[in-house]
């Protein structure tokens, strides 16, 4: 194959203060998964940088649960489908999809022997329903509720019980198979975020926002009692169960996890993360040995209860648009960063990844690059940083009147960063010179000789600026039919690629010009977002809105690569090529992917 995906460093779960992430556990123990925008994701338990992507839901998906038999994952979305997919094939292949409920999927719940399924959440007839994996047809009925639905469970013994957790204060209990109402509590003064049965069914507990967690028997319902007094000193907001049903791991916004005796009813260990926001946790789950939270950043968090004061392990990323890429070839290190402002480094081969320390952006990250030991990114907070790489500590920040689009330079002695209004020139990081102009710029590229300067703009143009000491002067211009999104001179020099919104990549041989790709490099099918070289110059990369990553081959013009859906239900924002064969991307939907291309002719 022309081009093999090598590796996905998955995106962590995207959290909401003040709600709960539901984590789902493999029956086999190997992988636990959650969702992220349209997608599902997979990762392997003990090496979380091993991971698959399920992307085949149309609307953003909510939660995602494996049958007891772990041959199938039932995942459910904004519009109320719920999707059954087999494990067992790399394609996943659909099974089934119904619509139980009119809203949002909020939590699923499947019986022991993997035949039925319980989903939950928004609606407006009702707020759930059970129906068989398989025909749809209807294995019991979900009522007495009158707000969203935030969590189900479904006693793993026989006969089967169901409960529920609702907005409206109220946990239902249900006896079946075919569901039927049995009783509701009201012993919760705010939203039942969770509930859980124990492995045993001798037990199943509810947590809700009012920092409680009661325990009720698992085959009545009546209450037997509540954690603590209360469990947490904030709402509490997702809970585990031990394997053996005699402990319990609770997470709450109040920065705390607990793991609980439920024999004796006390507490046993206390996990503080810290006393920022940031350090709330919303979710958790305990799969055989291994504990994990996720805390309101998205990190994933591998607790240790012999050192509660220090996880394990935190795997760390992004859990919102990646908006800009660069690598650090010599340390095979690539960094992204995102709409909000983070920055992360990954290592290429392993995906160990860790944060920036200090203050960074506000904002989106905009455009970043490296060069020798300095990261010089630019975001919408009109900020440019210089940063250390050696530290992976930010560093000096220079204000600019215009908010920066696209950073170039060939070595820290001189920067060139295209902005809304104007063209900066820096030296050794200060501001040297200002172009002003009439159009807005929307890219930039600095010549390896740094005579010359290339800026992409809105007016569907290609700008040639000659720098002169410290001096931009407009030489020529180059037509597009649509605005220019991306420019790049190639490393040799040699070259320029532009590519624009009407789906082209063009390719202009220095000095005269002229094209050479002749408007055959038209095979995307949605705007250009972004383009790289390879180092040796003989190819280029691009990525696009209709999701794909496209490969130019300088030495023959009609022979293209194009990999469809790189990016599935995502627009791609940044490629970079680790060697001549290996190529990093990432996109909307916060995943960095590592390609193989074998170049062919």
């Amino acid at each position: 194959m022309p081009a093999t995906l090598r590796k996905t460093y998955a995106c962590l779960p995207p959290t909401v203060q003040g709600m709960p992430i539901v984590i789902g556990g493999d029956p086999k123990g190997k992988n636990f998964l959650y969702t992220s925008g349209n997608n599902v994701i997979i990762r392997n338990l003990e090496d979380p940088s091993d991971s698959d992507i399920y992307s085949q839901h149309s609307y953003p998906t909510n939660v995602a649960q494996y049958s007891p038999s772990g041959f199938y994952i039932a995942s459910g979305d904004n519009s109320g489908k719920v999707r059954i997919w087999d494990t067992v094939n790399k394609e996943h292949i659909l099974k089934s999809e119904f619509q139980p409920i009119s809203g949002a999927i909020k939590d699923i719940a499947w019986t022991s022997d993997s035949q039925k399924i319980a989903a939950v959440g928004a609606g407006r007839d009702k707020f759930g329903h059970v129906f068989t994996y398989d025909s749809g047809n209807t294995a019991g009925v979900i009522e007495f509720h009158s707000k969203v639905i935030n969590s189900v469970d479904i006693s793993k013994t026989r006969p089967f019980r169901l409960a529920t957790g609702c907005e409206d204060k109220t946990i239902g209990f249900y006896h079946g198979v075919p569901f039927k109402f049995n009783k509701t509590n009201q012993s919760h003064t705010s939203f039942v975020q969770a509930v859980r049965f124990s492995p045993d069914g001798t037990k199943c507990v509810s947590a809700g926002s009012d920092k409680m967690v009661l325990i009720l028997d698992g085959k009545t319902g009546e209450e037997l009692g509540q954690l603590g007094n209360p469990a947490h000193n904030g709402g509490v907001y997702a809970v585990s169960w031990s394997g053996d049903s005699k402990k319990l791991l609770t997470v709450s916004g109040d920065k705390t996890a607990k793991i609980w005796n439920m024999e004796t009813l006390t507490m046993e260990t206390e996990f503080v993360f810290g006393k920022d926001k940031e350090h709330m946790q919303v979710g958790c789950l305990w799969q055989g040995d291994t504990l994990i939270t996720v805390s309101l950043t998205g990190f994933i968090n591998y607790l240790d209860p012999a050192n509660p004061s220090t996880p394990k392990r935190i795997v760390m990323g992004h859990n919102k648009p990646i908006t800009a890429m660069t690598l650090n070839l010599e340390r095979d290190t690539i960094y992204t960063a995102s709409s909000e402002g983070r920055i992360c480094y990954w290592d290429a081969a392993t995906g160990e990844n860790g944060l920036m320390k200090g203050k960074g952006h506000s904002s989106q990250v905009q455009h970043m690059l490296i060069v020798g030991d300095s990261l010089i990114t630019c975001g919408v907070d009109d900020v440019i940083k210089f940063s250390s790489t050696t530290a992976n500590e930010y560093g000096q920040d220079i204000k600019v009147d215009s908010q920066p689009q696209m950073i170039s330079a060939v070595d820290r002695n001189l920067t060139i960063v295209a902005c809304t209004n104007e063209i900066v020139v820096l030296r050794d990081g200060r501001i040297v010179y200002i172009e002003k102009v009439n159009y807005e710029p929307t890219s930039v590229s600095l010549h390896p000789g740094k005579s010359l300067v290339a800026v992409g703009a809105k007016d569907h143009k290609v700008h040639i600026f000659e720098l002169s000491g410290d001096t931009l002067r407009e030489e020529r211009t180059l037509e597009h039919r649509e605005m220019v999104t991306d420019v790049k001179f190639s490393p040799d020099g040699a070259w320029l690629a532009a590519c624009d919104g009407i789906r082209l990549v063009r390719l202009y041989e220095l000095p005269t010009y002229e094209e050479k790709s002749k408007d055959n490099w038209c095979f995307h099918t949605a705007k250009v977002t972004c383009l790289a070289w390879s180092p040796d110059s003989r190819h280029i990369a691009s990525g696009s809105l209709d999701t794909g990553i496209g490969i130019w081959s300088v030495e023959n013009v009609r022979k293209t690569l194009l990999i469809k859906q790189a990016h599935p239900m995502n627009k791609v924002n940044a490629v970079a090529w680790l060697d001549d064969n290996t190529l990093a991307s990432v996109g909307q939907g916060s995943n960095l992917r590592i390609w193989d291309i074998v170049h062919e002719g």
